[in-house]
């Protein structure tokens, strides 16, 4: 069983005891999260879409980490000015730990 969810704009499809990193939430390491966005769920043979979601359906998370990502230089230049520019950004993240899917 697995289903595609959004969240943070972005879709993932998860099945239970996946760890999914997604755009940072708020909460604490340890607390339950649901996310209510479920666009299909899969059992078997079973399908179910929904148009744009499923009004019934929820996964259960727990958050397992709140972090930042791996550093991303931008680095700006026009030659023969002597315009140099450097920065680094380190986006945040929560790893969630998926517990269950119900449809």
């Amino acid at each position: 069983m697995y289903a595609i969810v959004r969240t943070g704009g972005k879709q993932y499809q998860v099945a239970n005891g996946d760890r999914v990193r997604v755009e940072k939430l708020e909460g604490n390491v340890g607390d339950s999260v649901d996310l209510n966005d479920v666009l299909m769920v899969v059992d078997g043979e079973e399908v179910k879409i929904g148009q744009p979601v499923l009004g019934d359906a929820k996964v259960t998370a727990t958050i397992a980490e709140q972090g930042k990502g791996k550093k991303v230089i931008v680095f700006k230049k026009k030659r023969r000015k002597g315009y140099r520019l450097k920065k680094g950004h380190r986006q945040s993240y929560t790893a969630l730990k998926i517990e269950q899917i119900s449809a």
